[in-house]
């Protein structure tokens, strides 16, 4: 565990003789504990030089912007700038899931880049942190904010990430020393290209908004379960034959395979493999889950909650425990839980059916995409 009081005061030196005499500093918060603890470090070190944005891509939560200026209040002035119909201009009709990671990247540092020229700023603070850079150097999956120093030339941005050696756990123990709001500090992780990677397979704005509603009812009703992320995704119900796999006699399951690949790891590695569909709880281990997931050539399991909404999307709904996010548990809430979510999830316009995944990372990855 990282000395809090130490890196802090280490870290506060640094930037200060590092970039002290820079002109101005941008710095981009999305409301999450690492990009607001990497800004109030900054703030702190270099003081009103660095101006604060939260960028609108159009991914994120309902209302996200207008929370997280109101949270700050105090501590960040936050600027907000809404540059959602470009994103879904560069996104709409993508399917493939790394491709959409890219263009995402691309048009969030054009965006930042344009800023990082019109105010006249030497730098760009970003809460990179080490599970970011572990999972992008491995291959398991691209994050936006990981930049080599050739793709920094291509956008006209040098950035300072004051967290990339921390994991998130750490992270939180800073957040709380420098007195940052403990919504923030204990809020559940969301990811950079926020519900874009949860709108999983071909992206369309009719998904984009099941998945928004979706996230409402999952977030307020899981809150209390004590998982580290709780969320929910979504894709076309389109399925294909039902099959029964066996690891040996009495330890088999019978699965259906949606068409739309999700992400998945194996050996270490990103793989993208559909996802399968499991009508009844499988009575294996968590080592032969695992076994079994890889033995059917599948991303994941999905048990099957409920069905007959009125729609053509089928939700999922993720729930898992980690310390550092490079492995997660899945927390299981109550049955009485699962079936009110599900039950209001069917609510919704264009949700025809509902499912929790039922799998750790590795073998899935802890988002869809």
């Amino acid at each position: 565990m990282v000395d809090v009081a130490r890196f802090v005061e280490s870290t506060l030196k640094e930037l200060r003789e590092s970039y002290g005499r820079a002109r101005s500093v941008l710095a981009a918060v999305s409301g999450g504990v690492d990009s607001v603890t990497s800004a109030v470090l900054a703030r702190m070190a270099l003081g009103d030089i660095v101006r604060v944005v939260f960028i609108d891509t159009g991914f994120m939560r309902a209302g996200e912007g207008e929370r997280v200026k109101k949270l700050l209040t105090g501590l960040l002035d936050v600027e907000l700038v809404d540059r959602s119909q470009r994103f879904y201009s560069s996104l709409l009709g993508l399917e493939d899931a790394e491709q959409k990671r890219l263009v995402f990247r691309d048009v969030f540092y054009r965006v930042l880049g344009e800023l990082v020229s019109s105010y006249g700023c030497d730098y760009l603070v970003q809460g990179t942190i080490k599970a970011d850079i572990v999972e992008t150097v491995g291959k398991v999956k691209t994050q936006h904010n990981v930049l080599t120093e050739e793709l920094q030339k291509t956008y006209g941005v040098k950035v300072i990430e004051p967290l990339r050696d921390l994991y998130k756990n750490e992270v939180r123990e800073v957040a709380r020393y420098l007195g940052i709001p403990k919504e923030i500090v204990e809020r559940q992780p969301f990811p950079g290209p926020g519900l874009l990677v949860r709108t999983v397979g071909r992206f369309t704005l009719d998904k984009l908004e099941v998945v928004r509603r979706a996230t409402e009812v999952v977030e307020s009703l899981l809150e209390g379960v004590g998982a580290s992320q709780y969320f929910a995704a979504a894709w076309e119900l389109e399925l294909g034959t039902e099959r029964e796999v066996c690891l040996r006699p009495g330890r088999c399951v019978r699965a259906r395979f949606f068409k739309v690949p999700a992400t998945g790891v194996m050996e270490g590695r990103r793989v993208y493999k559909p996802v399968a569909l499991l009508r009844e709880y499988p009575e294996l281990s968590a080592e032969e889950l695992t076994e079994m997931v890889n033995k059917v050539n599948a991303s994941r399991f999905v048990l099957l909650l409920s069905e007959g909404g009125r729609g053509k999307y089928f939700v999922s709904v993720r729930a898992v425990r980690t310390e550092d996010f490079i492995t997660a548990e899945v927390v299981y809430p109550p049955k009485n839980l699962l079936e009110e979510i599900a039950r209001k999830l069917l609510e919704i316009e264009g949700v025809a059916a509902v499912g929790f995944d039922i799998t750790p990372k590795p073998p899935a990855t802890i988002e869809y995409e």
